[in-house]
């Protein structure tokens, strides 16, 4: 399979199980790689055969400013869920990063990684 990555998109959103957390919002940073297989869309130079990552990106950012969840995990199932949708992509690695989650020690970041395909 091939990859397509995006990295650092960012979005505000209102998850995390604190009051806080729901009303003041933090950034968040996700990560993606979509396995697909590229051969056709290369061969005849055709988007319509591979995944649109920039619809895709703006799909994962309206899902990370959408409805609040209390958990990142849950966050990233529904955007690995959103990617998946494209009929191309077989595969998504999806990293979403917490960079200010409320942690009382110094601290560079807070990730979940999932792994999610078709099968």
């Amino acid at each position: 399979m091939d990859r397509v990555a995006l990295r650092g998109l960012k979005a505000r959103g209102h998850h995390g199980v604190f009051a806080h957390e729901r009303e003041e919002g933090q950034t968040f940073i996700v990560d993606l790689v979509m396995s697909l297989d590229t051969r056709s869309a290369a061969a005849d130079d055709d988007l319509t055969k591979t995944v649109h990552y920039g619809v895709v990106a703006e799909e994962v950012v309206a899902v990370v400013e959408g409805e609040p969840v209390d958990l990142i995990e849950t966050l990233a199932e529904r955007i690995a869920q959103t990617c998946l949708k494209h009929e191309p992509v077989q595969e998504v690695e999806v990293v979403v990063h917490k960079p200010d989650a409320p942690i009382t020690v110094p601290f560079d970041d807070v990730t979940i990684t999932i792994t999610r395909s078709r099968v």
